[in-house]
């Protein structure tokens, strides 16, 4: 049972980045495309981190590094990185669901494909 908890925290690092890259883009899209002349430019890249919603993403950044090493600390890395693969999975199918990005053939392959690398790459 230890165990399997342990695997948690590789869980908890694959739910704070997915979080942390789905709400920046969340953000971003509401914020508008960065701006073209410098300063303009500099300025909104400034004040980006301002904004609660990507400050929630960067801390979740943050929260994902220490689950990480955390997960360090229970596991071989060869074995809990190929996890982070799933992050790539989530990502493609909440991008789709929440920002009706298309999900073509070609991506749910290369997800089937990411799904099973990664089942096979923490066995072995």
């Amino acid at each position: 049972m230890a165990r399997a908890l342990d695997y948690l925290y590789i869980l908890a690092t694959v739910l704070f980045t997915v979080y942390g890259q789905l709400i920046l883009k969340w953000r971003i899209e509401q914020l508008g495309p960065l701006p073209a002349s410098g300063m303009a430019k500099i300025k909104f890249l400034v004040l980006l981190p301002f904004d609660p919603a990507i400050f929630s993403g960067f801390a979740a950044a943050y929260l994902a590094s220490l689950t990480w090493m955390a997960a360090m600390s229970k596991f071989e890395l060869s074995h809990a990185y190929p996890f982070m693969s799933l992050n790539f999975v989530i990502v493609i199918l909440f991008s789709g669901w929440l920002f009706h990005e298309p999900i073509s053939a070609q991506k749910i392959f290369g997800i089937g494909m990411i799904v099973v690398g990664t089942i096979v790459a923490a066995r072995g």
